[in-house]
C-alpha cells in the first residue's frame, strides 16, 4: 500500500514563549513543506498543531505514515486520547486535559485517514526530522524577525 510519509516537529524557543511548527509531506517524488510560528505558545501546542496542518493539507482520506519525535503526540492520540474522552476530557487525575482543543481537532482529522504512528529520536540525524526541525526553527526566526 502506497502511504504519504509525514515529519511533523514543533519547536518553542521558551515554554511558553514564541513557537514554530513545521510538516512535510511526500508521496513518490512529491513533496510539499508547511510551517507557520505563533508568538506565545508551548512546544507542545506546536507538536499537535505540526501534526494538525499536516492532515488539513490533505485533499481526500489516505493512507498515512506519520513520524513524530514527541511521545506526547503519538501516545496521546494511539493511548490516552479514548480514557480522556470517556472521563470528560480529564486526566487520570481528573484535572482537564491540556490543549483540548487541539486534540479534539487532531481527533476528528485523524479519523478520516489509515495512520501510521511512528515514534523517531529528536537531532538523531533522521533527515525528514532534521528537516522539519530545521524548518519550525526558521518559522520562529522569520517571527521574531
Amino acid at each position: 500500500m502506497t502511504r504519504v510519509e509525514i515529519y511533523t516537529d514543533g519547536a518553542c524557543r521558551g515554554n511558553p514563549g514564541p513557537g514554530g511548527w513545521a510538516a512535510t509531506l511526500e508521496l513518490g517524488e512529491h513533496l510539499r513543506e508547511l510551517s507557520g510560528a505563533e508568538a506565545e505558545t508551548t512546544n507542545n501546542r506546536m507538536e499537535l498543531t505540526a501534526v494538525i496542518r499536516a492532515l488539513e493539507a490533505l485533499k481526500r482520506s489516505t493512507a498515512l505514515r506519520i513520524h513524530t519525535d514527541s511521545e506526547y503526540v503519538r501516545r496521546g492520540i494511539t493511548e490516552w486520547i479514548g480514557n480522556w474522552k470517556a472521563r470528560d476530557w480529564k486526566t487520570a487525575d481528573k484535572k482537564p486535559v491540556k490543549n483540548r482543543d487541539l486534540w479534539e481537532r487532531l481527533d476528528t482529522l485523524a479519523g478520516q485517514h489509515d495512520i501510521e504512528w511512528r515514534w523517531v529520536k529528536g537531532h538523531s540525524g533522521v533527515p525528514g526530522n532534521e528537516r522539519v526541525d530545521a524548518l519550525a526553527n526558521a518559522a520562529i526566526d522569520a517571527l521574531l524577525g
